[in-house]
């Protein structure tokens, strides 16, 4: 009972943290829904001190350890498992090229890099993985470049997968409608000289989408496979050859997930790190729900900013 207690707690915490940043407005509108995003954390941390009170007195006297191996086992598979479950929703929230690209490139390098390997394999890789070889690993990342460019290309041009997930107080709806990011634009690049010579040309139009798709596949050639590293340890630690027999000949749902979370998680980072800014519209959103008072001082004091910067003169003038 109490796993599956900690396991809605964690989802909890988790969702309504991600119902409040990207439905503020819907939030802000209903009574109960803003009185449990203006309390999330706190009724989130008195739901576990629940359980962990509940923990306690559970103990029973020459059950202790494997009380305690449980209760531990528990957290440390809710941070493994729930929270990178979190990050993925958030990368399909910015936009479903963030969420289709990197998983697609995590599919093809396990593709490919069986293939270079079954045909080309001569040198083992890793001990915990004896089947894996250099030649798979190595042909596995060119093919993966290769085909992330390609495929970033082609879902680039549609707005359905590179518009982020907003709410429209107008239609009173969910849109994934949006004038596109300099992103998903196309622009012209200058091609190194050293390459000049050997395509033929001296610049290319792509989108800068394509050059952050060579990075995610990059990380799913070099580092997403030590996911799978990772659990071939594990079961090995515990004398399993899969973690269940959901799918014939390849395990269960997890073995086809273990390079997947640690790729979701890269994701996470590299959209906070390099590509998202501070979204104006969830500044105004945020804005119209303070006090009038409040309101004015903000107004005043970035009106006095604009005047120091010279903008608002010119824009007055203008």
């Amino acid at each position: 009972t109490l796993p599956r207690y900690f396991l809605l707690c964690v989802n909890y915490f988790f969702y309504g943290e991600t119902v409040t940043d990207y439905f503020f407005t819907l939030v802000q509108r209903e009574e109960p829904l803003r009185i449990l995003s203006k309390y999330h954390r706190f009724i989130s941390f008195a739901l576990y001190l629940t359980g962990f009170c509940m923990f306690v007195l559970s103990l029973v006297k020459k059950h202790y350890r494997l009380q305690f191996y449980m209760f531990g086992w528990t957290h440390v598979t809710l941070l493994i498992v729930v929270t990178q479950s979190h990050l993925i929703i958030h990368n399909l929230f910015e936009g479903m090229i963030w969420f289709i690209v990197p998983i697609s490139c995590v599919i093809c390098n396990d593709i490919m890099a069986y293939m270079f390997g079954f045909f080309f394999g001569r040198t083992p890789l890793i001990k915990l993985s004896p089947k894996k070889t250099w030649e798979g690993f190595i042909g596995g990342f060119f093919s993966t470049v290769l085909f992330g460019l390609l495929l970033s290309y082609v879902m680039s041009g549609y707005r359905c997968f590179t518009c982020p997930v907003e709410f429209n107080n107008d239609t009173n709806s969910f849109t994934v409608d949006c004038e596109p990011s300099e992103l998903f634009q196309l622009q012209e690049y200058n091609i190194p000289v050293v390459l000049q010579s050997v395509v033929g040309w001296k610049t290319m139009r792509m989108y800068p989408f394509q050059i952050h798709s060579i990075a995610l596949s990059t990380f799913a050639s070099l580092i997403g496979p030590f996911g799978g590293f990772f659990a071939s340890g594990f079961k090995r630690a515990f004398k399993i050859k899969d973690f269940a027999n959901t799918i014939p000949g390849h395990g269960g749902i997890m073995d086809r997930f273990d390079c997947q979370y640690l790729m979701a998680t890269f994701v996470n980072v590299y959209i906070a790190s390099f590509i998202r800014g501070p979204n104006p519209s969830k500044l105004i959103q945020q804005f119209l729900t303070l006090r009038p008072d409040q309101q004015l001082h903000i107004f005043n004091t970035l009106k006095a900013h604009l005047v120091d910067r010279g903008v608002l003169g010119s824009l007055e003038d203008a």
